[in-house]
């Protein structure tokens, strides 16, 4: 790294630790965060998060879609789409979890590469697939964090804890609720068009190593599908709903991330 992305690092994980900071005091003293503080200090962090990470994600030789440039490439969107979802609805309290997600991914991506072997040509229609992809990916994945938000509410009005701090910090249940579901149909309607635009773009799924990835994608994407299904016919929610995002994400990540880091770090194969 160069002395400027050394200097751009740190600044950007003080941002994030500040944000973070900064929300989890006030939340837990019962304040109302300053939110255009928040929202700058966040885009901060994120504007020298993608600086770091374009170079080592676009390079002269290709496009270099290795295990951890993806890791803080899906972080970053993952964190934007937060902010985002931030600016029109009470959900500043998400960046709670989303800000950790994203210095995970700052520090991989910044300190260690994998072996691979950059994309210099690829059509438009695996570029496409390829985009979709991370999109879905970081969608379903904040969807997950959202249900694990749904679920640990749940459990402390159930339980009548003393201290319900997730009870007091976030918006009400229900609007916990419609928010992971508009999550889970956006993830869906992405994957969806992933899955189709990947079934005329790859000419060979053996050679190219993604018979198991297609599996676990299909069979994350049955797993939403029921779920939202589910949810129209016969109102589907609590438990269930959390239930079904965690195993429809878990399979997604297997496939998407562990391929990846089975491939490119145990085999060898870039």
């Amino acid at each position: 790294m160069t002395t400027v992305q050394i200097v751009a690092l740190v600044v950007a994980l003080i941002a994030y630790a500040g944000t973070f900071w900064h929300l989890l005091s006030h939340l837990l003293n019962k304040k109302v965060p300053r939110r255009m503080a928040s929202l700058t200090m966040l885009l901060i962090g994120l504007v020298l998060h993608a600086f770091i990470l374009l170079p080592a994600l676009i390079t002269p030789q290709g496009v270099n879609f290795n295990l951890f440039n993806i890791l803080s490439l899906t972080s970053w969107l993952m964190l934007t789409l937060t902010l985002a979802f931030s600016t029109y609805r009470p959900v500043l309290g998400l960046n709670l979890l989303g800000i950790p997600v994203a210095v995970a991914g700052l520090l991989a991506g910044a300190l260690w590469q994998a072996p691979y072997q950059p994309l210099a040509t690829i059509g438009h229609g695996l570029e496409g697939h390829i985009i979709l992809s991370l999109a879905a990916y970081c969608v379903l994945l904040m969807a997950a964090i959202q249900a694990i938000l749904l679920h640990v509410q749940n459990r402390e009005l159930k339980h009548k804890t003393e201290r319900r701090i997730w009870v007091s910090i976030l918006p009400p249940l229900q609007t916990m609720e419609s928010l992971l579901f508009d999550m889970l149909l956006l993830g869906f309607v992405l994957l969806t068009a992933a899955l189709l635009l990947g079934a005329v773009s790859v000419e060979n799924l053996m050679a190219q190593h993604l018979v198991h990835k297609t599996v676990l994608s299909i069979l994350s994407w049955l797993t939403f599908g029921i779920l939202l299904v589910g949810r129209w016919r016969m109102g589907w929610r609590g438990q269930r709903a959390v239930t079904f995002t965690l195993w429809g994400f878990s399979l997604l990540l297997i496939g998407f991330i562990g391929s990846k880091f089975v491939l490119e770090m145990i085999l060898k194969i870039a």
